[in-house]
């Protein structure tokens, strides 16, 4: 049996860290390696085992985002857009790959965590979700099919603490769709719509979006045609779908390890092969 691989969690204390933290209990071949949280947090300096329920390991929650280079295989990071580009500095250092499912980056930071994909093996995705995967092949796909005259329009629904709008998969899902149309998404997006604001115009692709209560995650792409609809639609009942997804990154990461890879810069799509 091959050696589990060690993998360090950032913003430990927080939902995906949490959860991700959970689901490695139950599977062998992984085993946390390092943890840390915000310098002011309570979880400082608490062994793991006292917020998983579990034997002491003898790994303390850090403030130090230096521990998640040290003896880790992947760092799987659900954290902020500036903390994962902190982690990504530490990643590159140590030559440590990453899973990053973090979302609100600019197009700096986008092109920061690409150009990191030369060095070290790297999967960023906004959506970990096997599900959300496939949703963004077929959303390609049937764009690419229908033509202008079908308005397409993308839903997303998420819980009241989420910060970013769009949300990450939305953004994806509609850059899916824009592929396509052979188009760029930031030519035909339509969003934040308030007010009077004339009838929609042919071609763009339009974002809705809802906050409320702990609703995990749903996505819907429509695409709107003369007397019909075709909608596509993705419902996360449990973030653990996320943090399943994120394991399975981290088992197609690691294999890239040592190999003579051109180009470390990998999607979902790739670990779905």
């Amino acid at each position: 049996m091959s050696a589990p691989i060690k993998v360090a969690i950032p913003g430990f204390g927080g939902r995906m860290g949490q959860m991700i933290a959970s689901l490695i209990q139950t599977e062998k071949q992984f085993v946390i390696s390092a943890a840390t949280e915000a310098p002011n947090s309570n979880l400082i300096g608490r062994d793991i085992s006292q917020i998983l329920g579990i034997q002491e390991t003898g790994i303390e929650i850090s403030p130090s985002p230096e521990m998640l280079g040290r003896n880790s295989d992947v760092i799987i990071d659900f954290t902020c857009p500036e903390a994962t580009i902190e982690h990504l500095k530490i990643a590159l250092e140590t030559n440590t790959s990453m899973v990053i499912g973090t979302t609100g980056f600019n197009k700096a930071q986008e092109k920061q965590i690409e150009d990191a994909g030369r060095q070290i093996p790297i999967i960023y995705c906004a959506n970990t979700s096997i599900g959300v995967t496939l949703l963004l092949q077929q959303v390609k796909t049937i764009a690419s099919i229908l033509d202008e005259s079908w308005d397409i329009e993308i839903l997303e629904t998420h819980h009241n603490q989420k910060v970013d709008a769009p949300s990450g998969t939305a953004l994806a899902l509609g850059a899916a769709a824009a592929r396509g149309r052979s188009v760029l998404l930031g030519d035909v997006r339509d969003s934040g719509r308030d007010g009077i604001t004339g009838p929609r115009k042919q071609g763009d692709i339009g974002f809705s979006v809802v906050r409320g209560g702990d609703i995990a995650g749903e996505h819907s792409v429509i695409f709107f045609g003369k007397n019909e609809r075709i909608e596509l639609t993705h419902k996360a009942n449990d973030r653990v779908v996320f943090a399943r997804g994120a394991l399975k990154a981290t088992q197609f990461i690691v294999s890239k390890l040592g190999q003579q890879v051109l180009n470390g810069y990998f999607t979902m799509d790739d670990v779905l092969g």
